[in-house]
């Protein structure tokens, strides 16, 4: 597997690992976003939390993604000031398999931002690790984010039933895949070869594969 890229750049979008001091960043765009984001998203459930707390779990996502663990990103303006949303390779459905999770703040919505960053985390997963298939998982009844992997070329498997916690609960979750087979010719890796990405390294090094 080659190295998996801790920033992803694009003319409107930052993608960047988190870091702890991101925490006064992100925290008043979570608070802001708690009814937007409840009903889709389990963690929003306990939000708001203090600072501090915050500032722990982004420490926890950037010793996962050192670790080749999970890879978990801010989604920031270019000039990384302003909080976007968040998106992620999480590597929790099975062998040869990576999901992809995004959400978006609700004042930049529907600008195509969850459809970029999609795009994009697909050729970081289908060019640079070792995986036959990417996932999204999305509520059935979340109508305006189901439109994200149909644009792209995902196919849609079906509803897993019962499978996604929310609270005391267990929600339905849609299965969206995408196989390496299928990506040479798909409309996400075309989407993602056209939006003039560049990828750097831990040390902030171009990568060459983004080239």
């Amino acid at each position: 597997m080659a190295a998996i890229p801790y920033v992803l750049r694009t003319p409107r979008l930052l993608l960047r690992c988190w870091n702890p001091e991101d925490a006064i960043m992100v925290q008043p765009v979570i608070e802001a976003n708690v009814e937007h984001l409840s009903p889709w998203m389990p963690w929003v459930l306990d939000e708001p939390v203090p600072l501090e707390e915050k500032a722990a779990l982004l420490r926890r996502f950037r010793a996962a993604f050192d670790r080749d663990e999970d890879y978990v990103y801010g989604m920031l303006s270019p000039d990384g000031e302003r909080v976007l949303g968040g998106c992620g390779l999480h590597k929790r459905v099975g062998p040869k398999g990576i999901e992809i999770g995004y959400w978006i703040d609700k004042d930049h919505l529907r600008q195509g931002l969850a459809t970029e960053a999609t795009a994009i985390l697909t050729r970081v997963a289908m060019e640079t690790m070792e995986v036959d298939r990417v996932e999204l998982h999305i509520d059935p009844e979340n109508s305006a984010s189901q439109g994200v992997p149909r644009k792209l070329g995902f196919q849609y498997e079906g509803v897993l039933k019962r499978r996604f916690p929310v609270g005391d609960s267990m929600r339905d979750t849609g299965m969206w895949s995408l196989f390496r087979a299928d990506y040479a010719g798909s409309p996400v890796r075309a989407k993602a070869h056209a939006l003039g990405l560049e990828a750097y390294d831990l040390l902030g090094r171009r990568m060459d594969w983004s080239r």
